[in-house]
């Protein structure tokens, strides 16, 4: 009964994280964190609220990232460490909520709408 129970849990927390997703995209969340252009193949610029222990990442393929109740500490770790990438998939990925801000589909449909 309890494994039951939190296999019903999992998928019900599942859902709610990919609902907040869809639904942040929808509504256009509109980020207000300034970020710190990067050197990286993979990450352009990253930022930090410590009001709201949040950390946002933006991708060079143009999707943005925020990383839930993330500890300034963890911040200052990324942005010293010598691969941001490498970092975010050890460090912050399966650890931290996140929602997706902008996905790096839909960036590169509106770069190509304007040419």
């Amino acid at each position: 009964m309890t494994l039951l129970r939190n296999l019903a849990l999992l998928g019900f927390a599942v859902f709610i994280n990919h609902a907040t997703i869809a639904a942040a995209e929808e509504e256009g969340v509109v980020s207000r964190i300034r970020r710190e252009a990067v050197a990286s193949s993979n990450v352009a610029s990253i930022g930090y609220s410590q009001h709201l222990h949040v950390l946002e990442i933006e991708f060079t393929r143009g999707a943005i990232y925020r990383f839930l109740e993330v500890p300034r500490s963890v911040y200052r770790e990324l942005m010293d460490s010598g691969s941001k990438g490498h970092f975010i998939a050890e460090n912050l990925r399966g650890r931290y909520r996140f929602v997706r801000v902008r996905s790096g589909k839909a960036l590169r449909r509106t770069a190509l709408d304007r040419n």
